[in-house]
């Protein structure tokens, strides 16, 4: 059954308007529905924040990061708007409005596992450990260079759920998924015979951000001006919390072995001395 698109409408003072046409965000990822529920709360937050009035329209084709990335960067893009990990590439490309909506979170990663493989895991505690595992990532996705970097290996897929059958059949050794991602992987059926890996937590600095094509500089500023806002008034904190304080508390993530990697991808203007931008634990 053919999907229908999401319309997210804003209510506010008018400050987009643009003939009325809808500004135009990419359909959600499968296995990724509660992270974009929050990222369309988020959304919607900015805009309130923000006093602004427009309507929002899920795409309605599904598209690889690459293809947001393309699509969003040129001026003759089917998208307006976008949220994804920054890197240095991707801010030349497009406007990053540089408040963190997921807190950092997405550079915290856990990983899913072969259930026979879990008691390897108990002891690792160093990066230089890790190196004896493969990673499986998207080819197009910036953890993959991420942990190249760092000298850990990595097998590449083009297509997302071919990465499950890889871990599945032992062409890898572990999936590293965001926190925020792998509790609705694991419940699917895309992870069978996977389970969640509970001892480990890999973690780099890294940062989502809502990315704007270069053409709408005002929408970037007034998106940037929201966020502000909701940062301040403790607004997105709150909403942050409400989404992920739970599973931030059953996945331990403050009582695992933590392996720092570092983050060559991270750009210099990253607002790491904003302290209220970035989650401890």
């Amino acid at each position: 059954m053919k999907r229908r698109p999401l319309m997210l409408m804003l209510v506010s003072a008018p400050m987009w308007a643009r003939a009325g046409a809808p500004l135009v965000f990419p359909m959600h990822e499968p296995g990724r529905e509660s992270h974009w529920r929050y990222l369309l709360a988020v959304l919607k937050l900015a805009a309130e924040r923000a006093d602004t009035d427009h309507e929002f329209l899920e795409s309605q084709e599904p598209m690889t990061q690459a293809r947001v990335i393309r699509e969003l960067s040129g001026r003759t893009g089917r998208l307006d708007l976008a949220w994804t990990m920054t890197s240095i590439e991707r801010e030349q490309q497009m406007i990053p409005i540089r408040v963190p909506v997921d807190r950092g979170l997405i550079g915290c990663r856990i990983a899913l596992v072969r259930r026979e493989h879990v008691g390897r895991w108990a002891e690792l505690r160093t990066p230089e450990q890790l190196k004896r595992f493969t990673a499986g990532q998207g080819a197009d996705w910036p953890d993959t260079d991420i942990l190249r970097d760092n000298g850990l290996p990595v097998q590449t897929a083009s297509r997302y759920e071919v990465l499950f059958d890889m871990l599945r059949r032992g062409r890898v050794d572990y999936f590293p998924r965001a926190v925020f991602e792998i509790d609705d992987e694991a419940a699917g059926g895309l992870a069978q015979d996977l389970i969640i890996e509970p001892h480990v937590l890999i973690r780099y600095p890294a940062a989502s951000y809502l990315f704007v094509r270069p053409d709408r500089p005002q929408l970037a500023a007034d998106l940037e001006r929201g966020m502000e806002a909701a940062v301040a008034d403790g607004s997105l904190q709150r909403l942050f919390q409400r989404y992920f304080g739970d599973l931030i508390t059953r996945h331990r993530l403050s009582q695992r072995a933590t392996i720092p990697l570092r983050n060559p991808l991270l750009p210099p203007a990253t607002p790491l001395q904003r302290p209220a931008y970035w989650l401890v634990f």
